[in-house]
């Protein structure tokens, strides 16, 4: 498989939001976002277990509407603030349709969709 017909995309998450970029002709299209899923969180419950199962059940559904637009990932490079980059590596690793994608991980605060497009152009390139 040649460097440019790779399905390459890139995502920018934290807890509560996430922007996906990739490209919408592989072959030889432009990176542009794909688009942006956001989290609530769990509700303010008074007990500590149902909030915790909720912000478990929450970030599952988080993740795979983040997959959903992104079909057969060869590479992806995920950035951001805090720890969901990691955990959400680790749920594409557990999933058989993503299992052998490439991933790869950086921090970086808050961008424009039009920083996160270049920002990924170059990474890529």
């Amino acid at each position: 498989m040649s460097e440019k017909s790779k399905k390459q995309f890139g995502v920018w998450m934290d807890k509560q939001n996430a922007i996906i970029v990739g490209k919408e002709d592989f072959e030889e299209g432009a990176f542009l976002v794909l688009g942006h899923v956001n989290n609530a969180g769990p509700e303010g419950h008074s007990n500590e277990k149902t909030t915790n199962n909720q912000e478990i059940s929450l970030t599952q559904k988080f993740f795979k509407e983040i997959a959903s637009l992104m079909p057969n990932v060869d590479e992806i490079h995920l950035t951001g603030t805090g720890q969901v980059q990691e955990q959400f590596m680790k749920f594409l690793a557990e999933t058989p349709q993503y299992k052998n994608a490439v991933s790869s991980e950086s921090t970086s605060n808050k961008m424009s969709d039009e920083n996160l497009i270049l920002y990924v152009e170059n990474y890529f390139n």
